[in-house]
Parts: structure tokens; C-alpha cells; sequence
């Protein structure tokens, strides 16, 4: 019966979801009572924690986005939401009281670099007044867009300790990108590309989305080739997907169905050029792995402080944030929220979702399967105390279909069951999860 489910599954669309993150921020819901921080943190290992900045200021919404962003932004408002970051920071220090250890940051949004030096730079005094001057020398990730990348900016972010600098380009074709409802001068992005390897940043991302409606296997090719012409250290492709109150959404614009063949040229493209598969999305230099060494993390067991209106945060069993919205006027309510909440506020968890043991099990397995090295079998043993493979009798379907390898150690999607990830990681979701997820309205 689980064979033939994942095979229909698989007919239907090798395309269902992006499992970035288990649950899927469409559960979460208020909670019962508001949770004090400190409750949550107490247990909690600290020694190697995530810090994610989300910063939700655009100078455009793209036609493809439903991030938790705002444009036509006044200076007035970049204040007083840096005014909310140093209160919640500094409720959220307190809450962690103890020697809190960052091994990783990134800062999203949004469009982080929408923001002035100026405004950075009071950003980055705000981080280390209120956590110390622990990030510096750990990898930290910083997004750009192209058109807000500046000479003095990036020298700025790099001075202040920034190690990966990752461009939304999404096509280096004008006509595809006008297609995707933010048109670019090929011109800018090259540019942009320029400054930030001028500015020495360790690691360089591009972003890349296949799937643009009119999109053929050379423009794609083009797309690809004039990124790597950069060089670039990291390049993640994204399939589009055209979702709920989007832009793409109300133009009809939906994604070609020549996805799987363009993701496979991508990956044979990248692989022939020496870069390293990680995900389905994500391939890495060879030569660059050292770069992104640092303190340990691992996403599957070690925790995740969000700070800024749309951040998550992750405890073993709680995961919370602001609301979540997709509309402007739900996004602008949202944030004038966050701007306007007391110490006593921000000292609470309100909104979010609790996970049984069955969660966390999926969200262990879900975060390790769909990377390249898979899911060892004994690290889930030690973190969960049982077998993996009768907690998720689902996981064998993947070896009896030859999407994955099985061994004494870990559980391994082969080449097919990689380029499936989207629809693989959405089938191990709950029951519950599913039937939430089906119930969520985008506002």
C-alpha cells in the first residue's frame, strides 16, 4: 500500500513543496496561553545555537514572492523597527540568561540590503550590545538584491563580519524576469556580482528560479552559464512556484512543465563544473567547503533564535514567531504589531505550534533526508532512543521504489529520489500536519 502511495504521489507531481521547514509555518496558530520565553529556553541546550534576523523591507514585491515583506518603506518606519529589534533583543537576552553561543546567522527577508549603512550599522551595534561580540568569525549570511548591492554597503557588511553574500538574481534574462514580475537590467546584476566579489565575501550565492513561463532549455542554459562566469562559490536553483495572493497568482502565470527536465540539465550542468550537490536546491564549490567551516550546528537537533517581525524560532518541542501573512494589508497590520509590543510582550511566545514526539521525529528525518548525506540512522538512534525505520515504516517505500539506499548507518536518496525532494518531503508529513496545512487561508 506505501509503494503504490508514493508512486501515485509521484505521478501526480514531482513538484508538491518545498520542505524547508517541519511543521510548515501555515499550522502555526495562537496558542493557548502565551508561553514566557524563558519557560522555553530553560531546557534547551545553548551552546551552539541559529540567530536569524529578518529584516521585511523590499523596494519591490516580486511577482513569485509570498516572504513576509513590505515596500514603499519610509525612513521613519526602518526606525522604529530597529527601535522593536533592540527591545526584543534585549527581552530575548535576559530570556536566554545563560553563556548563549551563536554558531551560525543569517539575515533574510525581505531584502535585507534594502537597508542604509547607516541603518546596518546601528543593526549590527544593536546585535552586539544585546548578545556580545560572539558573531564575528562564525558564517554569516547575509541576502542581497541586485539592485540595492553598493560599493560602500558590502565593504561595510564585510567589516562587520558578513561571510556569505547571496543575490536574488533568479534569470539573467531580461524578458524572464520581467515574466516573474521584477524586471532587471542584466546590466545591474553583473555589476552587483562585481562589487560583492571586489568586497572578498568567503562565500557568493546566486539564486536561480527554472520554470518561468517561456522558459526553454537555452535560455536556462544562458541563465546558468552567466553565473558562472562569476565563479560564484554557492548557486541555489529553485523551481517556481506560483502561489496563494501572489503576483504571479492573480496574472495566472503558472510554472512551465518543463521543470524536472530543466532542474536535470542544471544538476549535470553544476556537476560537470565542480560543484558539490547538497540538496536539491543547493550546490557547493568543491574547493569551497572549507569556507564555510565554523562552530558546530545541526539544524536537525540545535536550536534557532528568530529576532524581527516573520522570524521563527525553534525549541526542541515549540516552534514560534510573529503572525504570518501574505497580503499587504495583513503584513503592514503585522508589523505595526511587532513595532508597537512591550518588553512584556516580546517576552512571551503567542503564536506558533508544540510538537508531539511524532514531530519531532519527522522534522529529524524530513531535515536529513532530502541533504545529500542523508539520514544516519545511528544519530537518530542516539537523539530519539529508537529506530528510525519503525518509527517512519514509510522510509522503506523509498528503497522499494529505488529512490533510496539503505545501509547499516543511513538511509540515502539516490540521484532519482534527490530530484524528487519536493514531493518526498511533503509525503512524510503528518496526518495532522497535512489536513492543517489543507485547512490554512492566506491572508
Amino acid at each position: 500500500m506505501i509503494a503504490s502511495q508514493i508512486e501515485e504521489n509521484l505521478r501526480e507531481s514531482p513538484y508538491t513543496g518545498y520542505a524547508y521547514a517541519y511543521p510548515h509555518k501555515t499550522v502555526y496558530e495562537h496558542f493557548a496561553a502565551p508561553i514566557p520565553l524563558h519557560e522555553l529556553w530553560s531546557s534547551e541546550d545553548q551552546s551552539q545555537l541559529f540567530l536569524y534576523v529578518h529584516l521585511p523591507f523590499c523596494e519591490m514585491r516580486c511577482g513569485f514572492c509570498n516572504l513576509f515583506t513590505t515596500t514603499h518603506i519610509d525612513e521613519s518606519l526602518v526606525d522604529r523597527y530597529l527601535d522593536a529589534l533592540d527591545n526584543q533583543l534585549r527581552v530575548t537576552a535576559q530570556a536566554l540568561n545563560g553563556p548563549a553561543t551563536f554558531s551560525r546567522a543569517a539575515f533574510g527577508g525581505g531584502t535585507p540590503s534594502f537597508l542604509s549603512c547607516k541603518e546596518l550599522d546601528r543593526l549590527f551595534n544593536l546585535l552586539e550590545s544585546n548578545f556580545g561580540a560572539q558573531l564575528p568569525g562564525r558564517p554569516i549570511s547575509f541576502e542581497f538584491s541586485p539592485q540595492t548591492v553598493e560599493s560602500d554597503k558590502a565593504r561595510l557588511l564585510r567589516e562587520r563580519g558578513i561571510t556569505r553574500a547571496s543575490l536574488g538574481v533568479q534569470s539573467f534574462l531580461l524578458d524572464e524576469t520581467k515574466k516573474l514580475g521584477r524586471p532587471q537590467d542584466t546590466s545591474t546584476v553583473h555589476n552587483a556580482l562585481n562589487i560583492l566579489r571586489e568586497a572578498e565575501f568567503p562565500v557568493v550565492n546566486i539564486d536561480l528560479i527554472y520554470g518561468i513561463v517561456g522558459q526553454t532549455v537555452q535560455s536556462w542554459l544562458q541563465s546558468l552559464e552567466a553565473a558562472l562566469s562569476h565563479n560564484p562559490q554557492e548557486l541555489y536553483i529553485y523551481p517556481l512556484y506560483v502561489r496563494p495572493l501572489t503576483g504571479l497568482n492573480r496574472a495566472n502565470r503558472q510554472p512551465t512543465d518543463n521543470r524536472l527536465e530543466l532542474y536535470r540539465m542544471a544538476r549535470d550542468l553544476l556537476l560537470a563544473n565542480d560543484y558539490q550537490q547538497i540538496s536539491m536546491r543547493l550546490f557547493r564549490k568543491r574547493e569551497n567547503t572549507r569556507s564555510m567551516e565554523g562552530p558546530v550546528y545541526c539544524c536537525q537537533e540545535d536550536g534557532m533564535v528568530g529576532i524581527g517581525a516573520g522570524a521563527r524560532s525553534y525549541t526542541t518541542n515549540v516552534h514560534y514567531c510573529t503572525e504570518y501573512a501574505v497580503g499587504k494589508s495583513g503584513i503592514s497590520t503585522i508589523i505595526n504589531d511587532f513595532i508597537e509590543r512591550t518588553s512584556e510582550e516580546h517576552a512571551h511566545a503567542v503564536y506558533g505550534c508544540e510538537l508531539g514526539d511524532d514531530d519531532q521525529q519527522r522534522r529529524y528525518i524530513i531535515k536529513s533526508l532530502l541533504r545529500i548525506d542523508g539520514l544516519d540512522l545511528t544519530a537518530y538512534q542516539r537523539r530519539f532512543s529508537s529506530d528510525a525505520l519503525s518509527d517512519l515504516p514509510q522510509l522503506r517505500a523509498l528503497v522499494e521504489q529505488g529512490l533510496a539506499h539503505l545501509t547499516h548507518t543511513a538511509l540515502v536518496l539516490n540521484t532519482e529520489g534527490m530530484e524528487l525532494s519536493d514531493s518526498i518531503g511533503p509525503w512524510l508529513y503528518s496526518p495532522d500536519i497535512k489536513e492543517r496545512i489543507s485547512r490554512w487561508q492566506p491572508v
